[in-house]
């Protein structure tokens, strides 16, 4: 042989196996590739094979670290089962009982051949380039290689030596072989996207049973997704400390809450509730010995207090004494509706609810876990996290470092800024997937880590109904516009609108008139800096400005509401007006110069609270009337006064009998009444924003139902409860349990209540699914409180097979109303440091959501066709679509031995699936999911990328990718969605499959699409000049690879999604 051949040697090793007679190879392990390079050859040698000590259980079949590029050719399987049929009737393979430091291959031919330093193995025979130093020797001398052969001998037939292992080498073989089931391979990517969680779950899965945590009459009630979102939230309170499940309105948080609480109760850990007053009996139920409540069995034996009583130092909240509650000792806070500590409002003289919680509960006393409750963190910012998460970090802005965040507000404030700039672009721009890509993968890692979120799409695409049953059906709402005014006399109510916004209110903000020569004193007296520093100033003129703006918001929306509410409003704001022109009027014909601020030298010296103070106007903040330009006030407080006269004798003139919209909303439940819906289901649950409108309804509804329809009525505000029904009790809990006894577990065959009346008091918390029909007398300005309102009937469980949704409509078109709107928000200056002592780093603009002409149009127009969610109104992207937790839940939830052999799994393995064709609806198709795993910290995998090291890619037969690459959430849903369940493998679209590639024979089209993955990776999609990996060419995987970018990840596994 030429010693300058400088052709790899298993070609060499090739030559030298044409004729002969048997090979024995000692070698540290063996590559079903190695086989491949030489199938022919070995077609009819027989082949004995010595594996090192302890081969098969180091080392796969399906060779080592640089056998990547030959995995990733997708045909192992074939190859395996090609060598199958050649090793049961070729090989033999016993294993060394000792260590041995060399490996060798013998040839037993017409002319002497060996390799020393090379056994069946893919790197030393130069099948692939390896990353090692190896200095494989060929030898033709026929004394070394009978030598060679003759250790090999003494070895084989030692039983001292070497050990039998020929049935453990096959069905090692045969693992590359098999056909696998989908949710085989689904656990197998799930093993190997969360192993530090699933290795950690599983120890702590079979603790939590010892417990008896699965054996409580909670955990029973529960369903599948409801379970998983329990798992998960107890994992982040013990990794994070802290958790919000943002799961959709109607999908049981509550008794989430409460299987977290039993949960730690079992563990002896003291447990607070902090709920809205408005739904503390919703809690109160579940720990009391009530026949009403479903999980007495579980004594739970939680504290429950209101969030307003963190505002108070004495009294009592239920039975506990405030002025002696421990707040520092309980090991858990659950915090229900937590959307309400949002904001941190910036006050003088006293501490807030936020501040209070987190100094009193979080920070002080023991180490406190808090899990939130709330169907909207996320509300008009972004930001609305950050409070809500400092919760959890115990004000902590770098506590999340160690997962990947820095900085929690700096996180959320770059994120705002990108939705902002996604706002700004134009329509066919602002997509969904845009918005995903603009997020930024650090706010979704930040939302992965401290979110569990699911929405009714989600359960019903991905979870499936069979456990949870069908979910109602949304019949597209009714529209209602009715007249104000029956008898057309009113003025048009254009020019209601017009006038109103004309208003100055200038009774509500005296320090806008204030002279310049005591501007500086009242500012060093009311403004205050901005809690983040700088030079920035909350001004008190600007908090008037808004309260003022607000102030007409509150009158259009009342104007919308009721007449009656609108002329209340309106008399109360004239009788302010005519007081202050009033004390303007004495104070000017008292002719004297009066007190000043300027009159004291010291600001301390001023007690602006003293209510024997004179010349002094206002309400929280007051003025002296000696540095007000009592003139321009006065001209301006009597231009209000004129046009509120004119407003209120215009509507205080339309009567119950004027009243068109009454009478429509009498119509609507008389049909009701006429022609149930569901069956015999008359129930219906009418929302209003204001409670002098729902006292109003009431008043005027209650006794004509009663007497007309047999139809007994509820009003229900913040104030009063109050029924026509025979209750015992005229509680709220008592009213809504006669309104709706099954799911609030009344008495069924008790007195009934039809229809009730309500403010948004009733609007968050509360499961009303007995009624099948909400009623919208007005239409909330934000949009989630639609959908709010909606969720009490719109629920996970309900007997309803429909729901149905009734709008009242200002009488005027779209266009008008939005344009009102738009001219509204344009008159205020919006700056938030008003409400939170922040700067808003969402544009105020225009290019605001809500400032946003179109899209406040299609927020319109889509509640004028459709009963919306939560994810409608966010253009179809929810904290659903970024949040992972159910897949880790999916893998934690199985027998550790189970996953223990999934993990253990050889790379490259795969599954085959029929593609569900209902995803097409979706925009779906056919494909293949690839998981990737880099190979190298420069692999082009981001370290902020949610999977890393890992990477995920669902790739269409079409050659594209379905998702962003930064973005793997539905590869992940669509894998679960056709592989969960599936444990035996899919012999129909195996058939398909085997079929396609000619049994497995040409698998170019799939090389393909990994192709298309690989090139992802790297960021080198668009680089067509770039040759493909494979591409033809003998020996040059290691070029290719480098070429594509192969060489910088592995192929963990795959599923194939065929048509």
């Amino acid at each position: 042989m030429a010693l300058d051949d400088s052709r790899p040697i298993v070609e060499r090793l090739r030559q030298h196996l044409a004729d002969a007679r048997a090979l024995d190879a000692l070698s540290d392990s063996f590559s079903i590739f190695v086989f491949d390079a030489l199938r022919k050859e070995l077609k009819d040698v027989p082949t004995r094979l010595l594996l090192r000590n302890g081969s098969l259980d180091e080392f796969p079949l399906n060779g080592l670290d640089e056998e990547h590029v030959l995995r990733a050719r997708l045909e192992q399987q074939r190859i395996a089962r090609e060598f199958l049929i050649w090793a049961e009737e070729k090989l033999q393979v016993r294993s060394l009982k000792r260590r041995s430091r060399d490996s060798w291959t013998v040839v037993d031919g017409p002319e002497p051949y060996a390799v020393l330093g090379a056994g069946f193995e893919a790197e030393s025979l130069g099948l692939v380039a390896s990353s090692s130093l190896l200095f494989p020797r060929e030898i033709h001398d026929a004394g070394q290689t009978s030598e060679l052969a003759l250790n090999f001998e003494r070895v084989w037939n030692d039983p001292a030596a070497s050990r039998h292992s020929q049935e453990d080498f096959l069905e090692a073989a045969r693992v590359l072989a098999r056909d696998n089931a989908p949710e085989s391979v689904y656990l197998r990517i799930l093993t190997s996207l969360f192993s530090d969680f699933v290795d950690e779950a599983g120890k702590i899965a079979q603790d939590r049973g010892r417990t008896g945590f699965f054996e409580t009459a909670v955990w029973s009630k529960l369903y599948k997704f409801q379970r998983d979102g329990v798992l998960g939230a107890i994992d982040k309170l013990d990794r994070h400390n802290g958790c919000i499940i943002a799961d959709s309105v109607g999908l049981g948080k509550t008794f989430e809450a409460l299987a977290v609480i039993k949960y730690y109760e079992l563990r002896n850990d003291r447990v607070l509730v902090l709920a809205p007053k408005r739904l503390r009996e919703n809690w109160t139920l579940y720990r009391a010995n009530d026949a009403r409540n479903p999980l007495v069995a579980d004594r739970l034996n939680y504290d429950v207090l209101n969030h307003t009583d963190l505002s108070r130092e004495t009294g009592t909240s239920g039975d506990i004494d405030l002025a002696h509650v421990n707040w520092g000792n309980y090991d858990l806070v659950v915090i229900d509706e937590s959307h309400n500590f949002r904001n941190n409002p910036q006050v003088k003289d006293r501490t807030t609810r936020y501040e209070r919680l987190m100094s009193a509960v979080f920070v002080a006393g023991v180490k406190t876990k808090v899990l939130m409750l709330s169907a909207t963190p996320v509300n008009t910012r972004l930001a609305d996290l950050k409070n809500q998460v400092l919760f959890a970090t115990e004000g902590d802005d770098s506590a999340l470092a160690n997962s990947g965040i820095r900085s929690i507000e700096s996180t959320l404030r770059k994120a705002q800024g990108r939705f902002t700039m996604w706002q700004n672009q134009p329509d066919g721009q602002r997509t969904t997937d845009g918005l995903l890509g603009a997020l930024g993968m650090d706010y979704i890692r930040l939302l992965d880590l401290i979110t569990i979120a699911r929405s009714r799409k989600h359960i019903e695409k991905y979870y499936g109904t069979a456990d949870v049953g069908r979910f109602p059906e949304r019949v597209p709402p009714v529209n209602l516009s009715p007249p104000i005014d029956s008898t057309g006399q009113l003025m048009p109510l254009a020019d209601l609108n017009a006038a109103i916004l004309m208003l100055n209110l200038a009774a509500y903000k005296p320090t806008s008139y204030v002279l310049e020569k005591a501007k500086k004193k009242y500012a060093d007296l009311y403004d205050q800096s901005l809690r983040t520093g700088g030079s920035r100033v909350w001004r008190q003129t600007d908090r008037e400005d808004n309260i003022v703006h607000l102030m007409r918001i509150g009158l259009l929306k009342r104007l919308e509401s009721s007449v009656h509410s609108l002329s209340l409003t309106v008399a109360k704001i004239l009788g302010k007006v005519e007081a202050a022109i009033d004390r303007i009027d004495v104070f000017a014909a008292r002719g004297d110069a009066g007190l000043s601020i300027n009159s004291f030298d010291e600001l301390s010296e001023i007690d602006m609270e003293d209510q024997e103070l004179e010349d002094v106007v206002g309400g929280k903040v007051r003025v002296f009337l000696a540095d007000v330009d009592r003139v321009r006030w006065r001209q301006d407080l009597v231009e209000d006064r004129d046009t509120l006269r004119e407003v209120l004798a215009e509507v205080s003139a339309v009567d119950v009998s004027r009243d068109a919209k009454l009478a429509e909303l009498k119509g609507l439940l008389l049909e009701k009444a006429k022609n149930p819906t569901n069956g015999d289901n008359r129930k219906s649950l009418i929302f209003t924003a204001y409670s002098d409108t729902a006292e109003y309804l009431y008043a005027n509804v209650a006794e004509w139902a009663v007497a007309d329809l047999g139809l007994h009525v509820a009003l229900i505000t913040g104030d009063s409860t109050r029924t026509t029904a025979p209750l015992a009790r005229h509680g709220m809990h008592e009213v809504l349990a006669a309104f709706a006894p099954r799911a609030k577990n009344g008495d069924p065959d008790g007195p009934q209540i039809e229809v009730v009346i309500a403010t948004d008091t009733i609007s968050e918390g509360q499961n009303l699914q007995d009624c099948d029909t909400v009623v919208n007398y007005d239409i909330h300005w934000n949009p989630v409180r639609i959908v709010q309102r909606f969720g009490r009937v719109d629920r996970l469980g309900t007997t309803n097979a429909t729901v149905h949704l009734v709008n009242f409509w200002p009488n005027i078109d779209l266009e008008s109303y939005i344009n009102l709107e738009k001219r509204v928000s344009s008159r205020m200056s919006l700056l938030d440091v008003s409400a939170t002592g922040e700067e808003n780093v969402l544009d105020s603009g225009d290019a605001g959501a809500m400032n946003d002409l179109d899209y406040r149009r299609r927020q319109l127009e889509q509640m004028r066709v459709a009963a919306p969610t939560m994810e409608d109104l966010a253009g179809g992207l929810s904290i659903t679509d970024l949040t992972l937790s159910d897949f880790r839940m999916d893998a934690a939830a199985r027998p550790a031995t189970e996953l223990a052999e999934i993990e253990h799994w050889p790379l490259a393995l795969f599954a085959v699936s029929r593609f569900d064709s209902a995803l097409a609806d979706d925009g779906l198709a056919p494909g293949t999911i690839f998981l990737l795993r880099a190979r190298e910290e420069s692999s082009g995998v981001p370290a902020d990328y949610p999977l890393a090291p890992n990477l995920l890619a669902y790739v269409t037969d079409d050659g594209v990718i379905a998702h962003a690459i930064e973005q793997p959430k539905l590869a992940l849903d669509v894998l679960r969605h056709h592989a969960l369940a599936q444990t035996e493998p899919d012999a129909d679209a195996l058939a398909d499959f085997n079929t396609a590639t000619r049994e497995g024979r040409d698998l170019s089209h799939y090389r393909e699409l990994l192709d298309v993955a690989v090139r992802a990776v790297n960021g080198k999609a668009k680089e067509s000049a770039v040759a493909s990996l494979f591409s033809a060419g003998a020996s040059s995987y290691g070029d290719e690879a480098q070429a594509s970018g192969l060489a910088a990840v592995d192929l963990v596994a795959w599923i194939v999604l065929v048509p």
